[in-house]
């Protein structure tokens, strides 16, 4: 994997993963700290599996459980984002800046598309405050055929 841009020693999301584990009493290391970094320059959604191979290019003495703990670390800090959309696997977004959005998925290509809507945000809020319902947490996921994959079947 190319590495241009090397994230700055003093980034929030660096100083963010500093304090989360001095709460949480663990040890600052080079390894979660390449894997930030790494995982920081990756774009879309990505599992720990790839994330695996992009750490393995830059330093193969790191091993896959290394990468994976600390990918969940990093949800559990507040800077990745699991998501799941039915295939068995988990990915991640960066989730410092994290937006909230929806995702439409084609069973086809598997190619996956972000949207984020008003309507739909508060007609749930609606739904929730109708039902006295207290939401932690939601995720809307539709599957169906992109534009490409429709053009390919006609």
């Amino acid at each position: 994997m190319a590495t241009p841009n090397k994230p700055r020693q003093d980034s929030p999301e660096r100083r963010a993963f500093h304090e989360c584990l001095r709460k949480k009493k663990l040890k600052r290391t080079a390894q979660r700290d390449l894997i930030l970094d790494v995982f920081l320059r990756m774009k879309g959604h990505v599992s720990s599996e790839e994330l695996y191979r992009h750490v393995k290019e830059v330093d193969p003495s790191i091993g896959f459980t290394t990468v994976y703990r600390t990918l969940k670390l990093l949800a559990e800090c507040g800077l990745a984002h699991p998501v799941q959309f039915g295939d068995g696997y988990t990915r991640y977004e960066q989730g410092f800046h994290y937006s909230h959005h929806d995702h439409l998925i084609c069973i086809r290509c598997g190619k996956l598309m972000e949207f984020f809507s008003q309507q739909l945000e508060s007609l749930q809020e609606r739904i929730v405050k109708q039902h006295k319902f207290k939401m932690l947490d939601h995720s809307l996921r539709i599957w169906g055929l992109c534009h490409d994959c429709q053009l390919r079947e006609s």
